[in-house]
């Protein structure tokens, strides 16, 4: 579809009402000027606070009546008023009562006529003074919510989309759970912004998904684009288990009593074969970007190991190719909410977005540049767009070293083999310890020093031709920076960052809701390589990523692996291997079996997409002579930990 044109100077109503509250308090001079953006002008104390409960039209939980999702709203009392419209600002998700969101693992709180007195994170102390209303959506078969949660399926985007409608007038509420007092959203224009981390980021992906009017922008942090992707890739599974277990971990109590055949419907569908089926299909919301009306900020970490980076390039590059008005911010912290590592900017970056999208207002952030990058802790580069122009892909080709494992990565075709016997004990750290070590769990393929900084950017894909010694074989390719440098600690239990004891405020406090939170630094290790990029599969899926099949052993298979998207500086002097290898310890499970792979080297390359293309390579590596295999293992982070069955649960 052609690109929409969004970035435009229209004022509506709640600016308008901003821009001449703002003249009363200028001198003559000064409220000559129009604003830049919306100020703190409203009370937060004096804030309304009301709840309703939306009808989602479904009926999940079985019990012969419409669904009715819990809807928390904190909206500025002198537009309300003055008759003056609010746009909204949304976060829907289940966790506001099972686990807590943010840093602190805040939970909704209510006073004793069940409105919300504590609305966790920073958005409604924020924002509410500025002129927004806060909407805290409990996704269906959660907190106070009816029905099941179904794991981003239709429930769980119906859940939030309803709420969309309602605010646009398109759908019904009621000032209870299970009354009949309609409630109406006259107080609003309509104009809504989701944002979310992990599954409420999801929840905005999935919404956008739909097309639904109304809904401006969304803001996903760490969040998922397809659901198969966040159990599987291509046949591996990345969890040992299944959606049935999520939704059963969040559903309320009263969920869980009612939704024992939705939990089927779940296992059911989600084989462990990892086999495609329609349930993954109808959490597939790549395949519905034509659909997304609304622009769109993704956040996310190179390092996630929670909601990985998988789900960063294939929803970019399917928005991009539908048009959609996007920004990118990357960091090297894992499963972590921007403002927990970049504080001040994030809450002034997001304000003039959310200005920008929501209210209207011409402050240039339309005109800044597409990508924020991350390259050391705490220390940021930006791009005008992303991937940067003139970035191609180069076909790589690795070739036999003179010591078996231990070889070589260049642009021309080898010939030779290698060989790869799997271990579920070691992971990609203990591969990439090794890197110039002959050790028998992993292929090692590595350039000699580059004379020049060289800049991935974007998703790779490495193909494999293996023979394989047994009926089942998972395969691991990874890209890694070989040589020292001081990052964001992923691996430890905080990701990236160390919480502080000390808080800053970000907008207005009362008794119930503080606007203070803790302070957090960037929590570093000093490394000898750094792991760029990941991908997994099953080598029974070869021939179809929708269904797997028995190898025969001894027969070769070839099959292409995708890596995640990144963005990383291999800097002059350090070195970039690729790495082939089989079970990924606490990253993918292992097979059923202990296969040995034969890999014919002719037929295996990798496609990595370079500032400059093959071009940019050659350069980068011209001149540069192999380093000899050695026996020291490098330092790297610890190995990654148990992974993740909750998106969201880490930060």
């Amino acid at each position: 579809m052609p690109k929409r044109t969004r970035f435009t100077t229209w004022r509506p109503l709640a600016t308008a009402a901003t821009a001449a509250l703002m003249a009363t308090l200028l001198t003559p001079a000064a409220a000559q000027a129009a604003p830049r953006g919306s100020e703190p002008v409203h009370s937060y104390e004096n804030a309304i606070r009301e709840a309703v409960w939306v009808d989602t039209g479904l009926d999940g939980d079985g019990d012969g009546r419409s669904d009715r999702v819990a809807v928390d709203i904190v909206r500025p009392r002198e537009p309300a008023a003055r008759g003056r419209k609010v746009p909204v600002i949304m976060d829907a998700s289940p966790y506001y009562s099972c686990c807590g969101r943010g840093n602190e693992s805040q939970k909704k709180t209510y006073d004793g006529h069940g409105d919300v007195t504590q609305m966790p994170l920073f958005y409604d102390n924020y924002f509410v003074p500025r002129g927004y209303a806060v909407v805290g959506v409990d996704l269906a078969g959660t907190n106070r919510s009816d029905g099941c949660v179904d794991v981003g399926g239709r429930s769980d985007v119906q859940s939030a989309k309803a709420v969309v409608d309602w605010l646009n007038g398109r759908a019904k509420a009621y000032t209870t759970r299970t009354g009949t007092t309609r409630a109406t959203a006259g107080w609003t224009n309509g104009r809504t912004g989701m944002i979310g981390k992990s599954w409420d980021g999801t929840i905005a992906n999935g919404v956008a998904a739909t097309g639904v009017e109304g809904l401006e922008t969304i803001v996903p942090i760490s969040a998922i684009s397809s659901w198969y992707d966040y159990y599987f890739q291509q046949g591996a599974p990345l969890y040992d288990s299944g959606p049935d277990w999520l939704s059963n971990y969040v559903n309320s109590p009263d969920a869980r009593a009612k939704c024992g055949a939705v939990q089927r419907k779940l296992a059911d569908g989600a084989p462990r074969s990892g086999d495609l089926t329609p349930l993954w299909a109808e959490r597939d919301y790549v395949k519905a970007a034509r659909k997304v009306k609304a622009s769109v900020f993704l956040v996310h970490g190179l390092q996630d190991l929670n909601v990985r980076m998988k789900h960063v390039g294939q929803w970019w590059d399917a928005l991009a190719k539908n048009g959609v008005d996007r920004k990118i911010w990357l960091s090297q912290t894992g499963h972590v909410d921007p403002f927990d590592f970049r504080r001040a900017a994030w809450v002034d970056t997001l304000h003039r977005w959310f200005d920008h999208e929501l209210m209207g207002y011409d402050n240039g952030i339309d005109r800044e540049p597409m990508a924020d990058i991350e390259r050391a802790p705490d220390r940021w580069a930006t791009s005008a767009t992303w991937p940067p122009s003139g970035t191609r892909a180069a076909t790589l080709r690795p070739g036999p070293g003179t010591q078996d494992g231990v070889g070589t990565l260049g642009l021309h075709r080898r010939h030779g083999t290698g060989t790869v016997t799997d271990d579920p004990a070691l992971s990609e750290t203990d591969w990439a310890a090794s890197i110039d070590k002959p050790t028998p769990e992993k292929a090692g393929f590595v350039t000699g020093p580059l004379t020049r900084d060289l800049r991935l950017s974007g998703s790779s894909e490495v193909t494999v031709t293996a023979t394989p010694s047994t009926p089942t074989a998972h395969l691991s390719a990874v890209l890694v920076d070989v040589g020292p440098a001081t990052i964001r600690d992923y691996a430890d239990a905080g990701e990236g960052i160390t919480t502080l004891a000390d808080r800053t405020c970000w907008g207005a406090s009362t008794a119930g809701d503080s606007a203070c939170f803790k302070e957090t630094k960037a929590k570093t290790a000093d490394v000898g390589y750094t792991i760029v990029s990941r991908g997994w599969a099953d080598l029974g899926n070869h021939a179809s990523e929708a269904e797997g099949e028995p190898l025969t052993p001894g027969k070769r298979y070839t099959i292409t692996l995708d890596l995640a998207a990144t963005d990383h500086v291999v800097p002059k002097g350090h070195r970039l291997a690729l790495i082939v290898a089989g079970t990924d310890k606490d990253l993918i499970d292992p097979p059923a079996d202990r296969p040995t792979l034969k890999l014919d080297l002719a037929r295996t390359s990798a496609r990595v997409p370079f500032a400059g293309g093959a071009t940019a390579f050659a350069r980068a590596t011209a001149g540069a002579a192999s380093a000899a295999p050695g026996a020291s293992l490098l330092d790297g982070v610890r190995e990654p930990r148990t992974a993740h069955r909750v998106p969201g649960e880490a930060r």
